[in-house]
């Protein structure tokens, strides 16, 4: 489904050249939870713009269902992002002018659905993660983990094939990590849809099928998890 095959990425930063991911070939087929782990500054949220088409990789290439992303225009990738790829942040990006049915029925409000389809969808989602009661609530007027339920609702609304997430537990106490992880190991399905998960919780890694650590940007280690 998705493959990276010798990439790199390089950023300058003034005079310095930084190599955040060095030569990384790796493969993450449909109905796998593959999680990425390794120290700050490892190249981890690099691997994970790549894969996710939020950048392209300065050599090597990134393939989506065997489309070359670098091929692809801006707005092909950005077509690709918010139609076959959910995305999950640390910081949950509700806005906070909408309740949690509008916030997660926005990508397809954006993308020309109709409203009351989109609701409709946004309703369907909201119940797959346990909120379908505080549908016309406000981000202030729920709690962490819950705003963070809602920002999984949104990155399931469009059914993607891929829902990519980087660091989602960051900013919950341990109860809401457990829900929101138990929640997202759920989600792989194979044929349709894969998770890939940055962390720093080994706790939160084990939720996943696979393995991988990156250090210096390089591919250190990839296994499978035992459960």
């Amino acid at each position: 489904m998705i493959e990276l095959l010798d990439a790199v990425k390089t950023y300058t930063q003034g005079r310095r050249t930084v190599n955040a991911v060095r030569g990384v070939t790796l493969r993450v087929s449909s109905g796998e939870f593959v999680t990425i782990m390794g120290p700050s500054g490892s190249g981890k949220s690099t691997l994970m713009h790549l894969m996710g088409a939020l950048d392209t990789p300065s050599g090597g290439r990134a393939v989506f269902h065997g489309q070359d992303l670098q091929a692809m225009s801006d707005r092909q990738r950005s077509l690709l992002r918010r139609d076959r790829i959910g995305f999950v942040f640390q910081a949950f990006n509700l806005l906070p002018t909408l309740t949690a049915a509008e916030n997660v029925a926005l990508p397809l409000l954006l993308a020309g659905t109709n409203r009351r389809q989109a609701l409709h969808r946004a309703a369907e989602c909201l119940e797959r993660v346990l909120l379908a009661h505080r549908a016309e609530h406000f981000p202030d007027e729920m709690s962490g983990g819950e705003m963070q339920r809602v920002a999984v609702a949104r990155a399931l609304v469009a059914d993607p094939e891929a829902v990519l997430c980087d660091e989602p537990t960051g900013n919950l106490d341990t109860a809401a990590s457990r829900e929101i992880l138990t929640l997202l190991s759920k989600l792989p399905e194979p044929g349709k849809r894969a998770v890939i998960m940055v962390t720093h919780d080994p706790n939160g890694a084990s939720y996943g099928t696979r393995l991988v650590r990156i250090r210096d940007g390089l591919l250190e280690s990839d296994e499978a998890v035992r459960k």
